[in-house]
C-alpha cells in the first residue's frame, strides 16, 4: 500500500507538472497582457516600460524557471487585473464552485443510477425505451442552451428562481440542474449496462434458478457488483465539472473559479490563469486518486500491485 501511495504521488506530481507547464505556454499565446493593460494609443515606450516591470520582456525560458520555482513556494504573484494575490483570489472563489458541482453530481447520480437501474431491470420494455430516448436527447443538448432554457421558464416565466448571482440556496438550483443536465447521460448508461452484464453472470443464473425474485438480485447482489465502472464515469464526470464549470458560472453569474478563468483569459491575467488551472488540476488529481480506493472497498478482489 505504501509503496502504491508513493507511486501515485510521484505521478501526481508530473501530472501537476504537466498541467502547469501546458498552461504557461500556451496563455503567452494570447498575446501581451501589458497591451490589453494600457490604452490603445499608448506609445511603445510606455508599453516596453509596463512590460518589463511585469517581467514579461525576460527570455521565455527564464520566465518559465521562474514561475516554477515560485509555483514549489505557493507564490503565483499578483493579479495584473485585481491586483491581488492570484492564489488568495482563486482559493475565495473555489468554495462557491465546490457548492455548484457537488451540487450537481449528486443530481447527476441520483437520477443516472436510478434511471440506469430502472433501465437494466425493464429491459426492452416501453420504459426502457423511453428511458433511453431522453438519455439520447439529454445528451444532445449544449449546456449553455440548457441554461438559457432553464431561465427563460423558471426564472422569467414562473418566477421561482433567480436568474443570476449566490442569494443562498434557491440561487444554487438552476445552475446545478443545467451542470448535472449532461452527466446523467452517461451515468445512466454505464449504469444500465453494467447492471445488465453481471445480471447475465453464472451466480446470478443460479439465483434465479433457487427461487429469487429478480428485484432481489438487483437491489442485493447486482447493484454492488455493477457499480464499479459506475465509480469510473462519476469520478470522470466530477472532475470536468469542477473544471468546465465555465460556461454554468457565466450563464448564470455563479461567482465561482469558473467565472475567474473567464475574466482572467479576457484579461491576459497570466497570473490568475495560472493559479486557477494549477488549483483545479490538484482537485482533479486528488478525485482520481480517491476513485482507486473507492475500488478498493467496492471489490476487495482488486489488489493494489
Amino acid at each position: 500500500m505504501k509503496q502504491y501511495i508513493v507511486k501515485r504521488f510521484l505521478q501526481s506530481l508530473l501530472a501537476i507538472l504537466g498541467a502547469a507547464t501546458v498552461v504557461f505556454f500556451i496563455i503567452r499565446l494570447s498575446g501581451d497582457p501589458a497591451r490589453l493593460m494600457l490604452p490603445p494609443e499608448a506609445s511603445e515606450d510606455q508599453v516596453a516600460a509596463l512590460r518589463e516591470s511585469l517581467g514579461f520582456n525576460r527570455p521565455l525560458l527564464v520566465q518559465y524557471f521562474d514561475y516554477l520555482k515560485d509555483m514549489v513556494t505557493g507564490n503565483f504573484g499578483n493579479s495584473l487585473y485585481f491586483k491581488e494575490s492570484a492564489l488568495q483570489l482563486v482559493l475565495e472563489r473555489m468554495p462557491a464552485t465546490m457548492d455548484l458541482a457537488v451540487s450537481a453530481i449528486i443530481i447527476a447520480v441520483v437520477v443516472g443510477m436510478t434511471a440506469g437501474v430502472i433501465s437494466a431491470y425493464k429491459k426492452n420494455t416501453f420504459i426502457d425505451y423511453l428511458i433511453n430516448i431522453w438519455i439520447f436527447i439529454t445528451q444532445s443538448l449544449p449546456v449553455f442552451w440548457v441554461g438559457i432554457v432553464f431561465i427563460m421558464i423558471f426564472a422569467n416565466q414562473l418566477h421561482l428562481f433567480p436568474t443570476s448571482g449566490n442569494n443562498g440556496l434557491i440561487s444554487l438550483v438552476l445552475p446545478a440542474l443545467t451542470l448535472a443536465a449532461y452527466p446523467i447521460a452517461p451515468i445512466a448508461r454505464t449504469m444500465r449496462s453494467s447492471l445488465m452484464d453481471v445480471l447475465q453472470q453464472s451466480y446470478m443464473v443460479t439465483n434465479k434458478a433457487q427461487g429469487f425474485s429478480k428485484r432481489r438480485m438487483v437491489l442485493k447482489r447486482g447493484l454492488k457488483n455493477a457499480l464499479l465502472p459506475v465509480v469510473t464515469v462519476i469520478s470522470l464526470e466530477f472532475g470536468v465539472m469542477i473544471a468546465g464549470a465555465v460556461v454554468t458560472e457565466t450563464i448564470f453569474s455563479w461567482p465561482g473559479v469558473g467565472q475567474l478563468i473567464m475574466q482572467a483569459v479576457s484579461n491576459r491575467d497570466f497570473p490568475l490563469v495560472q493559479a486557477s488551472i494549477l488549483i483545479i488540476s490538484i482537485l482533479y488529481i486528488l478525485i482520481s486518486f480517491i476513485t482507486d480506493m473507492i475500488y478498493l472497498w467496492i471489490d476487495p478482489r482488486i489488489k493494489v500491485q
